[in-house]
């Protein structure tokens, strides 16, 4: 997939703002859409929006939309009162793992967390699994938070990437409940 460029048509390396620990989708999309940009992470989609405004960033990349779930919010309702130029998007492929730490086993996860977006998206295949959600602020920070609790009843809901960033063992791939499911992304400069 290309780039997502600059509306400029300047592509020097800048600084591209997401929400979200490395590993994230949205640390994954700056990556392959913007490789010449090094990617800024903000704990939070109103953090990652303020630094754009604040000029410690050239551009921010956002999700707002997916096929499961419909709007990402908060993440779009910022974009529309942001006051930012959107100057392209594109959809992206979202497949979801579920990971835990080195030895854990399916029958021992209980809980999975990951962002609220992400657990939207694979409910039917953690019920089936009989595992509970859990909420956390996003899917790369869930991860490195099963990482660190190194607890097998534990799991995160995250890009196969991150399972690589946190070592930790993925227990099944796609456990998205749509084969299709992707999400559209915003390029916003102040």
């Amino acid at each position: 997939m290309e780039g997502v460029g600059r509306p400029d048509g300047d592509d020097a390396p800048g600084r591209c703002a997401y929400q979200g620990a490395p590993g994230a989708f949205s640390h994954e999309a700056v990556i392959d859409l913007r490789p010449w940009d090094e990617p800024v992470a903000y704990d939070s989609f109103e953090a990652a929006i303020a630094a754009l405004k604040a000029g410690q960033v050239g551009c921010a990349l956002i999700p707002v939309e997916n096929t499961t779930i419909g709007r990402v919010e908060p993440a779009a309702s910022l974009v529309e009162t942001a006051g930012l130029t959107v100057v392209s998007e594109v959809w992206r492929p979202i497949r979801l793992a579920l990971m835990a730490p080195a030895g854990a086993r399916l029958g021992d996860v209980r809980t999975a967390e990951s962002h609220p977006a992400a657990l939207g998206q694979c409910t039917g295949a953690l019920a089936a699994l009989g595992i509970r959600p859990v909420e956390a602020f996003d899917t790369a920070g869930a991860a490195r938070a099963v990482a660190e609790a190194n607890d097998p009843a534990r799991a995160a809901v995250a890009p196969a990437r991150a399972a690589e960033v946190y070592e930790l063992s993925i227990l099944r791939n796609d456990i998205q409940d749509s084969a299709d499911n992707r999400t559209r992304f915003v390029l916003l400069s102040a």
